[in-house]
């Protein structure tokens, strides 16, 4: 019971982090869903902690590729989580990026993020996302 219990939080975080990505204009929510030291992998782009992934989310946000007011939306589908029964877990979801919600959307990305996961005494948290492109 555990296990699905722990699946179905991890799928929740999937999808909290798209939603406080793409709405949310307050970033601290944001940022505890990793862990201190998290790694944020992108292609053009790594972020190591969270001043760094901080950094990296107001950039995101100055250029108006993200946030509120962006019309930029994640889409997530297909994910696969994989508890390893203990306080570690692996996860994959699809993801579409969005962009122009509010007049014509079209896919600017797409691809999956990798992410490894580490309970915490407050919960799952992200210790490293590998976003892989296509």
């Amino acid at each position: 019971m555990q296990q699905l219990a722990d699946d179905l939080a991890i799928r929740n975080l999937i999808a909290r982090i798209a939603h406080l990505s793409d709405h949310s204009e307050d970033l601290d929510e944001y940022l505890t869903y990793f862990t201190e030291d998290a790694a944020w992998n992108f292609p053009i782009g790594a972020r190591k902690g969270h001043a760094d992934i901080l950094a990296g989310a107001l950039e995101r946000r100055a250029s108006g590729t993200t946030g509120p007011g962006s019309n930029a939306r994640h889409i997530l589908s297909t994910m696969d989580v994989r508890v390893d029964g203990s306080d570690t877990a692996t996860s994959d979801a699809y993801f579409e990026f969005l962009v122009e919600t509010n007049v014509a959307p079209r896919i600017f990305n797409c691809g999956h993020y990798h992410d490894t996961w580490v309970r915490t005494p407050t919960g799952w948290r992200v210790k490293i996302r590998d976003i892989v492109l296509g």
